[in-house]
């Protein structure tokens, strides 16, 4: 019975995050009701209150979701030291997930602007980034902070994220790899 429950929970929060995100296409999130939301996932507001105690809480799931995601996947990355080709494949990884979830995040930034959904991103680069700094021995230069180290890298790779997202089909993957490949110092 508690498969079946956590299915059934698992289906109406996608439900959920579905029909958020398709009001957040067309609308700011601060116009969208929880009404709307109940009425776009077909769902009595009761069920909606079962799960969430209101659309900010909603949204703020969506995220976490989207970041664990995104953790998931910088976490397979291979390269164990902070070095050019860590990088690369962070920025590989990262361009990959975006354009896997383009329509979240273009339905997020496009009407929307919000500053939580790159807070999310931001934090899961920032922990990927400082795990591999801690694990390398050499850190770039020793007279620098690790935290504006990790700022630096996660900051930049951020907003090649961001770019992708807000300048549809501006740069393809490639072109944005090569850029970068050309911007790293092949020595940290």
């Amino acid at each position: 019975m508690s498969k079946q429950t956590d299915l059934r929970v698992i289906k109406t929060k996608k439900v959920l995050f579905d029909s958020l995100l398709k009001l957040m296409k067309n609308n700011t999130f601060e116009k969208i009701k929880i009404s709307d939301i109940c009425e776009e996932s077909l769902i009595n507001r009761s069920t909606f209150y079962a799960h969430y105690e209101d659309k900010y809480e909603l949204l703020k799931d969506l995220f976490e979701e989207q970041k664990n995601i995104l953790l998931k996947e910088l976490g397979e990355n291979e390269n164990n030291t902070f070095s050019k080709e860590y990088l690369m494949e962070l920025l590989n990884i990262l361009i990959d997930h975006i354009n896997d979830n383009k329509d979240t995040y273009s339905a997020i930034l496009t009407n929307n602007r919000n500053g939580i959904l790159i807070d999310f991103l931001i934090d899961a680069l920032e922990r990927d980034v400082a795990d591999r700094l801690k694990n390398n021995n050499e850190v770039i230069d020793s007279n620098l902070p690790l935290d504006i180290i990790v700022k630096f890298y996660a900051g930049g790779l951020i907003n090649i994220g961001i770019t992708l997202i807000t300048r549809k089909d501006k740069y393809s993957k490639e072109e944005l790899l090569s850029y970068i490949d050309k911007l790293i110092p092949n020595k940290l």
